[in-house]
């Protein structure tokens, strides 16, 4: 990671979380639940590197928060061909979906979103999706919402939420953008908090562009549970 005080890239996020690992990803409040399932698709993006990703939907996740919609994973980058979407009517077979897949030599990374704190969301469980992204080679996205950070065998643990886009030209409007705050990593290091916005045609994060050529300052470090205000939603 870099020295307190420089500005991070969203190359720095991407390099924290490792292939082969799974990695927890918590929605700040309920209503971020569309900014977590957009961060870690874009992360899922970014470590599949060319492969095809699956996303596994835990049907509580869509009834509170919607099912996903065409143009806005198309706003992401994502094309047909990239994403199998599997619907999981409970949490055990969602873990099911994400084991099988993050096993195949075939998928690149798999995202799977679970509602609530579920039983069977434990340390054993998260330790077989350790042991089969590992096995397989893959990348695990665990993004969870309306859930506190618990205990797991994830390599990184995150706090995902919305922040402010800024408008492009026209006012048209800006790219999606997250706060993001690492809250654990295997190994050590001290929480940190990034601002980055998604660049669909790069298929990458990156720090906001700054407004007057001022560079674009670190977030307050913050509470996992706290939201912010003036939030968009991103997918």
């Amino acid at each position: 990671m870099r020295a307190t005080g420089a500005v991070p890239t969203g190359d720095d996020i991407s390099a924290l979380t490792a292939a082969g690992c799974v990695h927890d990803l918590y929605a700040g409040a309920e209503a971020d639940a569309v900014s977590v399932n957009a961060f870690g698709l874009g992360l899922a993006l970014k470590a599949a590197k060319g492969r095809p990703l699956v996303w596994g939907l835990h049907e509580a996740v869509a009834r509170e928060g919607g099912w996903p919609h065409g143009p806005g994973l198309n706003e992401m980058g994502l094309k047909p061909d990239d994403l199998l979407l599997v619907r999981a009517r409970d949490i055990q077979t969602l873990l099911a979906i994400g084991e099988e897949a993050v096993r195949s030599p075939a998928v690149g990374a798999v995202l799977l979103s679970a509602w609530g704190e579920a039983r069977a969301l434990t340390l054993t469980a998260s330790r077989r999706l350790a042991l089969a992204a590992e096995a397989g080679g893959g990348t695990l996205f665990l993004a969870r919402i309306a859930a506190t950070p618990a205990p797991s065998a994830a390599e990184t643990r995150w706090s995902v939420a919305a922040a402010p886009s800024e408008p492009l030209e026209a006012g048209a409007p800006g790219r999606p953008s997250f706060s993001v705050a690492l809250l654990r990593r295997r190994g050590g290091g001290a929480p940190r908090t990034w601002i980055v916005e998604w660049d669909r045609d790069g298929r990458r994060f990156r720090p906001p562009a700054p407004l007057s050529g001022d560079l674009v300052p670190l977030a307050a470090q913050r509470p996992a549970e706290a939201s912010g205000t003036g939030r968009r939603r991103v997918a």
